[in-house]
C-alpha cells in the first residue's frame, strides 16, 4: 500500500472516529440555538458547558480537516498543470516549424529559408519573454559572477583590463524573475 493511500485510509478512519464521537458525545440537553437550557445545578450547567466546548471543538476540528484536505488536493492539481499555460503559448511556433520546414522543401533560395525561421525564433523568444523568461546580455568584458556564470575554461587574458573578467560566452544564461534557470557558461580571462 502506497503513503498515499495510508494518509487516505488515516484520514478516513479519523473522519468516521470523529463522527462517532459528536454523535455519542451530543447531550439531549444541548440546544443549538445558542441558548442555555434550563438547568439547576452549578454540575449540570458546567457539564453543559463541557458538552458544548467539546461539540465546537470537534466541529472546528472537522473542519480543519476538510480544509487541510481541499487544499492539499488543489496543490497536487496545481503542480500537474503548471506547465499548461507555457506549453498552450507554444503550439504555434511548433505549427510554424512544421509549416517551415514544408514550405523549405522546394525552396531553391536560401535567404527566404532563413528570414523564415528568424521570424519563427522571435516569436519563440517573444513568447518565453512574456512569460517572464530573460537572456543575460552583456555578460563580454564585464567581471566573472560565479552566482550567474559557469565558467567553462580560463584563457589567457588578450588584455590586462579582461584578467577575470568575461571573455566569451559559450552558451547565453537565462533568467526567470530574479532565480536564474540556466547559468551562462563562459571563458574568463587570466
Amino acid at each position: 500500500m502506497s503513503n498515499k493511500e495510508q494518509v487516505d485510509q488515516e484520514m478516513n478512519l479519523k473522519d468516521e472516529n470523529l463522527n462517532e464521537e459528536m454523535t455519542e458525545n451530543s447531550s439531549p440537553e444541548m440546544d443549538f440555538e445558542g441558548e442555555e437550557p434550563q438547568v439547576g445545578s452549578d454540575d449540570q450547567k458546567l457539564a453543559y458547558e463541557v458538552a458544548d466546548l467539546k461539540d465546537k471543538y470537534l466541529r472546528l476540528y472537522s473542519d480543519f480537516e476538510n480544509y487541510r484536505k481541499r487544499t492539499a488536493k488543489e496543490r497536487l492539481d496545481l503542480i500537474s498543470t503548471a506547465s499548461e499555460d507555457v506549453l498552450s503559448d507554444l503550439i504555434p511556433v511548433v505549427d510554424d516549424f512544421e509549416r517551415a520546414f514544408k514550405a523549405s522543401e522546394n525552396e531553391e533560395e536560401v535567404s527566404k529559408v532563413r528570414e523564415g525561421n528568424y521570424l519563427i525564433f522571435q516569436k519563440l523568444v517573444k513568447i518565453l519573454g512574456s512569460k517572464g523568461l530573460k537572456p543575460m546580455e552583456d555578460l563580454i568584458g564585464k567581471p566573472f559572477d560565479a552566482e550567474t556564470q559557469e565558467a567553462i575554461t580560463q584563457i589567457p587574458a588578450p588584455s590586462a583590463e579582461l584578467k577575470g573578467k568575461v571573455v566569451d560566452v559559450i552558451e547565453k544564461g537565462y533568467v526567470l524573475g530574479d532565480k536564474v534557470v540556466r547559468y551562462a557558461k563562459v571563458v574568463t580571462g587570466a
